[in-house]
C-alpha cells in the first residue's frame, strides 16, 4: 500500500489580483490580456506549469490553452499555443505572500493596470505585485511532502494530525477558506486551524495564512512569518520556528474523492470485515464499511476502493472480492441511478445482488429488490458546489440561488434514506418552486438525489425528477438531461 500519492496532486490553478484589486484576464478576442475584472471567473483562471529542466521557471497558461509571454520590448501577449522562450517566467514571492513575475530571458517585471500591462519594469513597485487566489475547488486532502502522510482532524486531541497513510473518512477533508487575501484551513467540524496548532470556532489573525509556492508544492505562512509543519510523533500541524520553507513545510493538495457506505436490501452495511469476500452483514459504519468511489474518466464506470488500497473485483462465478490493487475491466462497475437506490452492473453484464448469507455476487440479469443498494456519501458534510460559470451562492436580495459567483457559500448536507437534504443560511432548506427555481428558505426539507456521473462532478436531481442546472446566472431545477450545465464540482 503506497503511503503517499494515493491521488494525484491538484493542478495549481489561480487568479492573479493586481494592486487595484483587479484580476488578470485572458480575452478570447485577439488573445489580449488586461487587468479589469473585479472577480474570479473562467477568463481569470490561470494554470501554473513548471519547466521540466529548471523547476524555478514557470509558464502561465490561460483558460484558452494559450501561454502568457513577453518580448524583449516588454510587450505582453497571450496567444502562444506552445511554450517558447518568451513564455518563461520566474516567481519572486514577497513577504506578504504576493508574487512578482519576472521574465526569465529579459529579467524585466510584469505589471500594470486595466489594458496597460507590460513586462518592462526593472524594480518591484506596487504595480508589479500580484496576490494569488486559488481557483481550484476549496475542499481537498493535504499531504505532507516530508512525512508522506495525510492530515486529518483528531477530534479527541483538538488538533490536525499528519499521520495517516491514506486520506480516509470525513476527518481527512479540509476546506480552504479565502478571506482578505489570506487562507484559512477549516476542518470537517467547521473549526479553523490556528498557528499554535489549536482549533477554534472563530477565524482570527492567527488562523490566516499566505500561500507560497516552492518546486510546485505549497507552504502556509502565518501572521508571524513562520510556516505550518507537522510536529512531534503524531505530526501535529502548527507553525514551527522556520522563517524559510524547507521540505518539512511543503504540502500537496490532492483531490478528495467521494467516500461512501452502502446498505443492501437486508438492511446491513456492505463490509470487508471478513477480509477477501465482500458481504452485507454489518450494523455499524466504520472504515471497513467505507469505500472510495473513483470514476474512470473514459468509461465513466465506477471503481470501489477499500481503506487498504484494494479494489472490488469480479472473480469466478460472479463473486466480488478485494484482491487487487490494479485497475482492470473486472474492477469497473456501471452504476444505474434509481433515485433513492442504485444498482451495480459488473463487467460480466450481470447485476450485483445480495445473497441470503449477505455475500455480494454479480449473477442477476435484471434489477429487483435484492439488487438495489442505498449509497450514502460520508465525506461531504459541508457542501460547496461549482458549475461551469462559478459557485452556487445565496442571492443577496431574494430566496433564490446564484450559480455564477466567484465566492462560495457552504451548505450543510443531511442524508435521508437514499436522498439528501441541503441546508443553507438560518437552517432553511433547498426546494424547487413551481416556476422551476431552486429556493433556499424552505421550512421543511425537500429530497434531492445525487448521481456521481463524472470524475469530480455530480448531478443533483430534485423530487420532480429534473436536474439542477445553472442558467442565466440562476440555479434552476428544470434540467431534462445531466448536460454540462447540470454537472457540479463538489
Amino acid at each position: 500500500m503506497p503511503t503517499n500519492g494515493t491521488n494525484c496532486p491538484l493542478k495549481l490553478q489561480f487568479g492573479l489580483i493586481n494592486h487595484e484589486s483587479r484580476y488578470l484576464t485572458a480575452e478570447a478576442f485577439g488573445f489580449k490580456v488586461n487587468a479589469s475584472a473585479p472577480s474570479l471567473k473562467r477568463k481569470q483562471v490561470w494554470t501554473l506549469e513548471q519547466d521540466s529542466q529548471d523547476p524555478q521557471v514557470v509558464y502561465l497558461r490561460s483558460h484558452l490553452g494559450r501561454y502568457l509571454a513577453s518580448d524583449k520590448d516588454g510587450k505582453v501577449t497571450c496567444e502562444a499555443e506552445g511554450r517558447n522562450t518568451d513564455c518563461r517566467f520566474l516567481i519572486a514571492a514577497q513577504s506578504d505572500g504576493r508574487w512578482a513575475l519576472q521574465s526569465e530571458p529579459y529579467l524585466r517585471l510584469f505589471g500594470g493596470s486595466r489594458d496597460y500591462l507590460s513586462c518592462f519594469a526593472q524594480v518591484i513597485t506596487e504595480a508589479e505585485l500580484w496576490a494569488v487566489h486559488l481557483a481550484l475547488h476549496p475542499q481537498a486532502n493535504l499531504l505532507s511532502v516530508a512525512r508522506k502522510r495525510y492530515a486529518h482532524l483528531s477530534p479527541d486531541d483538538g488538533e490536525i494530525a499528519v499521520d495517516r497513510n491514506i486520506p480516509w473518512g470525513v476527518a481527512a477533508l479540509l476546506t480552504l477558506v479565502y478571506l482578505d487575501g489570506k487562507y484559512r484551513l477549516k476542518t470537517c467540524d467547521s473549526r479553523y486551524l490556528g498557528n499554535d496548532g489549536k482549533l477554534s470556532a472563530e477565524s482570527g489573525r492567527g488562523t490566516g495564512y499566505t500561500l507560497e509556492l516552492k518546486c510546485g508544492k505549497l507552504a502556509f505562512k502565518d501572521c508571524e512569518g513562520k510556516y505550518l509543519s507537522p510536529m512531534g510523533p503524531t505530526g501535529t500541524l502548527r507553525s514551527g520556528r522556520c522563517s524559510k520553507p524547507g521540505k518539512d513545510e511543503l504540502f500537496d493538495l490532492e483531490e478528495s474523492h467521494p467516500q461512501v457506505v452502502l446498505m443492501a436490501a437486508n438492511g446491513k452495511y456492505v463490509s470487508i470485515r471478513q477480509r477477501v469476500s465482500i458481504s452485507a452483514n454489518q450494523e455499524d459504519e466504520t472504515d471497513l464499511e467505507t469505500f472510495q468511489m473513483e470514476i474512470d474518466k473514459e468509461s465513466r464506470k465506477c471503481l470501489f476502493r477499500t481503506n487498504e488500497g484494494k479494489y472490488w473485483a469480479l472473480v469466478a462465478h460472479g463473486g466480488i472480492q478485494t484482491t487487487t490493487t490494479e485497475r482492470s475491466a473486472n474492477t469497473m462497475f456501471a452504476v444505474e441511478w434509481m433515485g433513492r437506490r442504485v444498482a451495480l452492473r459488473a463487467s460480466n453484464g450481470k447485476y450485483i445482488c445480495t445473497k441470503k448469507n449477505g455475500q455480494l455476487a454479480a449473477v442477476s440479469d435484471s434489477v429487483g429488490e435484492d439488487e438495489k443498494l442505498i449509497l450514502k456519501l460520508i465525506n461531504r458534510p459541508m457542501l460547496i458546489l461549482r458549475g461551469l460559470n462559478g459557485f452556487i451562492c445565496h442571492h443577496k436580495n431574494s430566496n433564490t440561488l446564484d450559480a455564477n459567483r466567484s465566492v462560495y457559500d457552504i451548505f450543510t448536507l443531511h442524508f435521508s434514506d437514499g436522498a439528501y437534504h441541503i441546508k443553507g443560511e438560518g437552517g432553511r432548506f433547498w426546494y424547487v418552486n413551481s416556476s422551476g427555481l431552486v429556493c433556499s428558505d424552505g421550512e421543511t426539507p425537500d429530497d434531492f438525489s445525487f448521481e456521481f456521473l463524472e470524475h469530480g462532478r455530480i448531478a443533483i436531481r430534485g423530487k420532480n425528477g429534473r436536474y439542477l442546472r445553472g442558467q442565466g446566472g440562476m440555479l434552476k431545477g428544470d434540467g431534462v438531461t445531466p448536460d454540462s450545465s447540470a454537472l457540479w464540482e463538489y
